[in-house]
């Protein structure tokens, strides 16, 4: 059973920085897409950065310059650095999974079967 443990959510003030991290508990899948996902109050959920075992990695251009997705060497760990955040980046913040195909060319929250809980992110102006 694979478990997806968020962390590192907190409330901060816009243009600080928080950096997100998801365990990723004993898997050893060779062919994998990690994610993250973001979902405020009201809205669907967005895919916002994706990495995968084939070394690409791509970040949604609402986000794209101020966050960045990336993983330990041992791959059991995925973070996402986020800069200069801003009231919009408020949201509550999942880490996801697909263990047996790569990234496609627009990954859907419907591609991924493991899920973390989520982390709360809170900007204030």
């Amino acid at each position: 059973q694979v478990q997806l443990v968020e962390s590192g959510g907190g409330s901060v003030q816009a243009g600080g920085s928080l950096r997100l991290s998801c365990a990723a508990s004993a898997y050893t899948y060779s062919t994998y897409c990690m994610g993250w996902f973001r979902q405020a109050p009201g809205k669907e959920r967005e895919g916002i950065a994706f990495t995968d075992s084939e070394g690409m990695t791509r970040v949604a251009d609402s986000v794209k310059g101020r966050f960045t997705i990336s993983q330990t060497n041992a791959k059991n760990t995925l973070y996402l650095q986020m800069n200069s955040l801003i009231p919009e980046d408020t949201a509550m913040y999942y880490c996801a999974a697909d263990l047996w195909d790569p990234c496609g060319g627009n990954p859907l929250a419907s591609d991924f079967g493991y899920w973390g809980q989520g982390t709360q992110v809170t900007v204030s102006s």
